[in-house]
């Protein structure tokens, strides 16, 4: 498989594979096992991807935040999360069907 990054993307991507962030994906999902987007739509659904609420393109500080980091299930996250880290506008419902 190619990899179609830029050298600066391919360099942060990187930072998945420290230690430090395993610890911290870990940390995370064991204080908020659920998915916040399912959550809102009063579904219960297991979070099993930490993804971060503000895109941090290399910002160091950004990546390393913890108030920066979401749990979400892995079907949010490769929807929602990645239009959301593209600038688009997401637009979530609750239970009811109204918009949040």
């Amino acid at each position: 498989m190619t990899d179609n990054r830029s050298p600066e993307a391919a360099a942060f991507r990187g930072w998945y594979k420290t230690r430090r962030w395993k610890k911290l994906r870990e940390h995370h999902l064991t204080i908020s096992p659920l998915c916040e987007m399912c959550i809102a739509s009063e579904i219960v659904e297991a979070a099993t991807v930490v993804h971060h609420r503000k895109a941090h393109r290399g910002d160091a500080v950004l990546f390393w935040d913890p108030n920066n980091l979401q749990g979400l299930c892995k079907s949010h996250h490769d929807r929602e999360g990645r239009l959301e880290d593209n600038g688009k506008t997401v637009i979530r419902y609750d239970a009811s069907g109204w918009p949040i």
